[in-house]
């Protein structure tokens, strides 16, 4: 398996299986979605800079999204596949190569690039704007040249288990443009060598099902609530040909409605709050490590402490 998941995600393709990847934001929301039984993760452009308090208007820069990569990618297990939001590659298509290969050295086994001018917005609000067809092109061709060229650089060859990063390409083209150059868009950027394409927001059932009729390879379908596009079941989405689906709002939106609840309790000053249960505590040291920790702290004897006879870890 690839250190980075590419491996992983590769098989999965391959296989023609259903890869269902929540968004995560952290690493904590990227742990849970991998101990939840999920076989990947999206790490969302959209929801990174909501975490910084900001909205997807292309205001997080290139770096800020290089270390969440490396914060995300640290938390899961080796292997286990995170895609990465790449936004437009944070400049022309000579800046594209630089973030492919430093998001490679993060870990992430896939990274999602789009065509919209730079700054982007979110890929479901009015007013976006694409770079031409070309450079759209180019910048995904020079994604699949850095791909190549970290292959290259490792030793590895074409009879290689194939663990280097994957190129997803995405096209906002359909709002300003029409779904014929969104599709056609799709089409170049598979000759240009992308493993995977998105069309971002067809707005039918029957733009998907063109889209998938149309454009080769796997494709990714974002189910965006209140978005433009028709929300469908995951098996709805992978009879029709998808093979990633992913959800960008559901953890950070439950993330938020629980935290409301929470905050308008404890204004209440007249009332004693419910404390979490013991159960959730219990969870989020699980989760954070914090039980592991402890056990390996006696294991090494750190701060004086020392291993209980007969203990295992």
């Amino acid at each position: 398996m690839g250190r980075n998941g590419s491996a992983a995600l590769r098989a999965m393709l391959k296989n023609k299986e259903l890869i269902v990847t929540p968004c995560c934001h952290d690493g904590f929301s990227a742990r849970l979605i991998q101990q939840a039984g999920f076989k990947a993760a999206f790490a969302s452009g959209y929801c990174i800079a909501a975490t910084r308090g900001f909205p997807d208007t292309g205001l997080i820069s290139g770096g800020e999204m290089i270390d969440s990569m490396n914060v995300i990618c640290e938390s899961v297990s080796h292997g286990f596949p995170v895609i990465g939001d790449g936004d437009t590659g944070y400049g022309n298509a000579m800046n594209v190569k630089r973030t492919v290969r430093r998001y490679s050295r993060a870990g992430v086994a896939a990274i999602m690039l789009e065509d919209q001018v730079d700054p982007k917005q979110c890929g479901h609000t009015e007013g976006k704007q694409v770079i031409s067809r070309e450079q759209s092109v180019l910048k995904i061709k020079a994604a699949c040249d850095a791909r190549d060229e970290l292959r290259k650089d490792r030793g590895l060859n074409e009879s290689s288990e194939l663990d280097d990063i994957l190129i997803l390409a995405r096209t906002d083209a359909r709002g300003p443009l029409g779904l014929d150059e969104a599709i056609e868009r799709c089409q170049a950027f598979r000759r240009a060598g992308a493993d995977i394409t998105f069309l971002e927001a067809p707005q039918s059932l029957e733009e998907l099902e063109r889209y998938c009729k149309e454009v080769p390879g796997p494709k990714m379908a974002n189910m965006l609530v209140k978005g433009k596009t028709p929300i469908l079941s995951a098996d709805q989405l992978h009879d029709m040909g998808f093979s990633i689906v992913a959800y960008p709002f559901d953890l950070l939106g439950s993330f938020l409605q629980a935290a409301n609840t929470t905050l308008s309790a404890l204004k209440d000053t007249s009332k004693i709050p419910e404390p979490p249960s013991e159960e959730a505590i219990q969870r989020l040291w699980d989760v954070t490590g914090f039980n592991q920790y402890q056990v390996e702290q006696r294991e090494y004897g750190c701060n004086g402490q020392k291993k209980v006879s007969g203990e295992s870890i």
